[in-house]
Parts: C-alpha cells; sequence; structure tokens
C-alpha cells in the first residue's frame, strides 16, 4: 500500500475519530446516529493510523506532500 494520507490529514482524522469516542462514551451521542458515527471514527482512526485511505486511490487523492 502506497501512503496516501499526509500529515493534516491524519492528525484531523485522529482528532475526529478521538472526539466521537469521547462524545460516545459521555452518552452525548447515542442509538443508531452514535453507532455509526463510533463504526466511522473507527474508520478514520484506522485510516490515520496506517497512513493509507481505500477511497482516495480510485479517484487518485493525495494528501502526502511531493518528495523532490
Amino acid at each position: 500500500m502506497k501512503k496516501n494520507i499526509g500529515s493534516t490529514d491524519k492528525i484531523i482524522r485522529i482528532l475526529i475519530a478521538v472526539l466521537v469516542g469521547i462524545l460516545y462514551y459521555t452518552g452525548t451521542i447515542t442509538g443508531t446516529l452514535g453507532i455509526v458515527l463510533i463504526i466511522v471514527a473507527i474508520i478514520f482512526l484506522l485510516t490515520g493510523l496506517i497512513n493509507f485511505c481505500p477511497l482516495y486511490a480510485p479517484f487518485g487523492l493525495n494528501t502526502c506532500k511531493k518528495k523532490k
């Protein structure tokens, strides 16, 4: 897998995942919406940690800085 997530994108994804986790844990978001957001947060966390987003690949998106 070729990295296609840059450092800013990675930080934003991880922060969103942590925020959703905290909101779910404190009971601010519950029910079906809470479950869907937790699943999205887990996906964001995983893609942020491995620096690869499978949805970026088909569209040719890449937020990594280009090496010269």
